[in-house]
């Protein structure tokens, strides 16, 4: 087999109870509202929906993809069962030294079973729902690559930002000011160019996980693709502009983005749980080719109030990342990072360190709080001690209430980096935003006196688990 592809990994999620198949639910309010309940739930599955009202059957929707740790494992190649902050590791560890395997260009796949252009192009013939009751519109990219080609270097990059479908042969893309695409684009309208761009929305989760991450500027995604595959991920041309699409996708589609040519988009509601972006006047795409597979499927990762599809997996990948960077920038003893999912993995990340100096705790949380991983768009940073495990909430609010003191181990920052879907954010105009940096740690003078935690000793809980294992929960 080549690269494994979405239906690989579907098989793989089903086989370990964690998929869900649903028939005959429609695209205007049912899908969305059937998502939005799943994300709801901790450990809940992923929902495959097929005979859609309208549509011809075997043309799906997969949605709520990434919602569990368990899935992302998968995705990642990993043991189904591996814990969170083992997971967080791997991605620290990611950072240290990220695998690198270029594409291989190929002369087809199963993208190609179906080809249409110019007049018979036809988005619209997919699926695609309305995922919250108030959007304007039907979101086709959500879990998707955004794929353009920088005009002075060749620099191929793709991300994932949100694809608005408005007619057969039209949809729109909004990037934030300062992404890469964003850059790429203003570089061809300053020179009076159409930009090509290329859009794909089915693609297996390893592959999409990328678009959604820092990659730095200048490096090619699909590079670091084929790292997280442990594979080169096998690429065709797009027939009208050239740009490397995955051989084994499900939809996309390729075409132009010319200056000054601009719809009405959104609005969407978006990773913070809020309709903070609303709607404006966002690049149209003009479509010239449409490729998808027999009985194609639509991915989503639909933003929405967290826990949602951005939250575990660009969470635990920023945790790592965050991690790493601190150990870079000479933070010594970290022993676990989390971004919390109600903070939609940028508003909440805690630090677990063990003290080795007065003042390290709160270097660590100043730190955590702008490097580049931890800065954008967050609002909490909390540093706990190592005997806390940072993505159990309940012991961080526990050690929060009791090592706290908001006299002494508070930081407010102000005028710090975030955007304008932030519902705090400065204004529209000047998306900045405050955060707080919260020393959570026992008191570094008081750390030898400070009274002993109310709970089993590791050592006698193994000794009574050995002996009572049949009697006791499941747990470490």
């Amino acid at each position: 087999m080549a690269n494994k592809d979405l239906r690989a990994w579907i098989e793989e999620i089903e086989a370990a109870g964690e998929l869900r198949n649903v028939t005959g639910a429609e695209r205007e309010e049912e899908i969305g509202a059937i998502v939005d309940i799943h994300m709801r739930k901790m450990a809940n599955p992923a929902v495959l929906f097929d005979q859609v009202p309208g549509y011809p059957k075997g043309y799906r929707v997969l949605a709520n993809i990434l919602t569990s740790v368990p899935r992302i494992n998968i995705a990642l190649g990993l043991a189904v069962d591996t814990p969170e902050i083992a997971l967080v590791e791997y991605w620290r560890d990611y950072m240290k030294d990220a695998p690198s395997i270029p594409p291989t260009t190929v002369n087809g796949g199963p993208l190609l079973e179906n080809v249409s252009t110019g007049d018979d192009v036809d988005i619209l013939k997919i699926p695609t729902p309305r995922w919250h009751e108030h959007d304007g519109g039907y979101y086709i990219g959500t879990a998707c690559m955004v794929i353009m080609k920088d005009p002075d270097s060749g620099w191929i990059n793709y991300g994932a930002y949100r694809i608005q479908a408005h007619d057969r042969n039209v949809a729109s893309v909004m990037t934030s000011k300062g992404k890469h695409g964003n850059l790429i684009l203003d570089k061809y309208h300053q020179r009076g160019e159409p930009c090509p761009i290329a859009v794909v929305v089915g693609m297996h989760p390893a592959v999409f996980m990328v678009a959604g991450l820092e990659i730095p500027y200048g490096k090619n995604e699909y590079d670091c693709a084929g790292g997280l595959l442990g594979e080169s991920v096998e690429v065709i041309e797009g027939p009208a502009t050239g740009l490397p699409l995955p051989a084994n996708a499900e939809i996309a589609f390729e075409g132009w983005v010319h200056p000054g040519d601009l719809i009405d988009e959104g609005p969407l509601g978006e990773w913070t749980g809020y309709y903070a972006g609303g709607a404006g006047k966002e690049p149209a795409i003009r479509i010239e080719t449409l490729m998808h597979r027999n009985d194609p499927i639509l991915l989503g990762a639909i933003p929405a109030v967290p826990p949602n599809d951005d939250t575990f997996y660009r969470g635990t990948y920023r945790a790592g990342a965050v991690w790493n960077q601190l150990e870079a920038a000479g933070v010594p003893e970290v022993k676990g990072v989390w971004s919390h999912e109600a903070g939609g993995s940028r508003m909440w990340l805690t630090v677990s360190i063990k003290q080795m100096y007065g003042g390290h705790s709160k270097q660590a949380g100043l730190i955590a709080s702008q490097c580049h991983a931890g800065a954008y768009a967050n609002r909490w940073v909390v540093v706990v001690d190592d005997d806390i495990n940072p993505a159990n909430m309940n012991d961080v609010v526990w050690a929060m209430c009791t090592r706290f003191d908001p006299l002494e181990d508070l930081e407010t920052l102000r005028g710090c980096w975030s955007t304008r879907l932030d519902p705090m954010a400065y204004s529209a105009d000047d998306p900045r935003n405050a955060r707080v940096v919260i020393d959570a740690c026992k008191p570094w003078s008081r750390r030898e006196t400070f009274p002993i935690v109310a709970r089993t000793s590791k050592e006698l809980e193994e000794k009574i688990r050995a002996k009572w294992s049949k009697d006791l929960p499941p747990g470490g």
